[in-house]
């Protein structure tokens, strides 16, 4: 038998449906609460669907590629449609199980979760696995991202689903510059670690001001801390950081919460 991670997406997607495969089957992670259940009557996109009473899911822990959904001159993400038709596979018609890690509700009303198929499937950790969406967190929401990342490690290896696409390749620091209002993840090696009334800054350049930096809030420093990191020693490691490219003195990722940040080498 091949190795699991040379499947193709839907092959792969086969094993996670048939249970041809006991290992392509993630089950739930420690961690959650399960509150409640429901039949999936929709799926609006690769990350949210809708249930038999009428209320939305936003799949906690996730960023599938983007569908327009009616929004003007928006531009549909490459494999969105893919993502979509995976998510339908997996869970439409189906009851599932809400559990939660964070906070249960987003400013639009949806619900935040996890969702645990009726046979035990972790949904999140299929989509991830299948290479169907990227890992995509909130400080009010981290619980299972060990487990999350890991998943997405191994189909990026593979070059599973989105991640044999460009669009979605790991970027370096140097690229950035034209990634600006995207959500990126981004892999380089700390030149600088600077702490500047608090604020962290990591720096990927010898130039401050048109380089691409970390930035870390004094308030989230300490949520850092924490959790026993003090990023403000992280001169000279390699780290691989995800969020929303802004520009400020050149491309900018802030960091709200250590789930963002994973060290790559040995300290």
């Amino acid at each position: 038998m091949k190795n699991l991670n040379a499947l193709h997406p839907f092959i792969l997607l086969f094993c996670l449906l048939t249970g041809g495969i006991a290992s392509a089957m993630p089950g739930e992670p420690p961690g959650l609460t399960r509150d409640g259940e429901a039949r999936v009557v929709e799926i609006i996109d690769g990350d949210t669907v809708v249930l038999a009473d009428g209320s939305e899911v936003r799949l906690v822990g996730l960023q599938a590629p983007k569908l327009p959904l009616g929004r003007k001159g928006f531009a549909e993400w490459p494999l969105a449609k893919t993502a979509r038709e995976t998510l339908v596979e997996l869970v439409l018609d189906r009851t599932v199980t809400l559990a939660y890690g964070g906070r249960r509700q987003d400013r639009h009303g949806r619900r935040l979760a996890h969702l645990i198929r009726d046979d035990g499937l972790w949904v999140q950790g299929a989509m991830l696995e299948a290479g169907m969406a990227r890992v995509y967190t909130f400080p009010d929401n981290r619980a299972a991202v060990a487990e999350m990342l890991a998943l997405e490690r191994a189909a990026r290896s593979a070059r599973r689903g989105i991640w044999d696409h460009p669009y979605y390749a790991v970027r370096s620091p140097e690229e950035l510059g034209r990634d600006i209002g995207t959500f990126q993840v981004v892999e380089g090696r700390v030149i600088e670690a600077a702490v500047v009334r608090g604020r962290v800054f990591l720096n990927f350049g010898r130039n401050w001001r048109e380089d691409f930096t970390v930035v870390i809030a004094p308030a989230d420093r300490r949520t850092f801390e924490r959790a026993g990191l003090d990023p403000g020693s992280w001169g000279g490691r390699r780290i691989r950081v995800r969020g929303w490219v802004d520009e400020y003195n050149g491309p900018e990722i802030e960091a709200t919460h250590p789930e963002q940040i994973e060290l790559l080498d040995p300290e």
